[in-house]
This record gives C-alpha cells, sequence and structure tokens, in this order.
C-alpha cells in the first residue's frame, strides 16, 4: 500500500535561525505586528509503499535521520498525511 508521509525539519530550540530572524524583523513594515518567534523549517512530502502505517513512517523517520535533517542541528517530525 502507499502511504503520503510529511516530514517537518526544524531547527531545534538553542539554534540560531537567520531566516526566522529576517522574516521576524520585516513583519511589522508589512503590517504584521505582534508576530514574534518565528522560526524557519522545511517541509517534505513523500509516498512510501509499506506493508502498514507503522512501516511507512519507520522508512520515513529513516529517511528523515539519514538525508533530509542533521539531527545534530534539526529536529524532524514525521506523520502519515490523511487523504
Amino acid at each position: 500500500m502507499i502511504y503520503p508521509v510529511v516530514v517537518d525539519v526544524t531547527l531545534r530550540p538553542g539554534i540560531a535561525d537567520p531566516e526566522g530572524a529576517t522574516i521576524e524583523r520585516a513583519l511589522p513594515a508589512l503590517g504584521f505586528a505582534g508576530v514574534r518567534h518565528v522560526r524557519a523549517g522545511k517541509t517534505f512530502r513523500v509516498e512510501v509503499e509499506a506493508d502498514d502505517e507503522t512501516g511507512a513512517l519507520a522508512v520515513a523517520r529513516s529517511l528523515a535521520e539519514r538525508l533530509l535533517s542533521n539531527p545534530v542541528i534539526e529536529d524532524a517530525a514525521v506523520r502519515v498525511e490523511s487523504r
């Protein structure tokens, strides 16, 4: 069976996020007052062929840890997307 999986990669707390900081500084000029603590990240959508959802998540976690993220500075959250 094919499972649509989403992998969200974000910087770990305490790691500097220059992209998020740049966005946060630009917000007031664009009329977005009161928005704070902006953090940038990446989202990957993949399709995983597996026998069940648990197997699909295991494959996606391995993919996230080995290729899609840097586990030293980033966290990866994996979920099966609702159809």
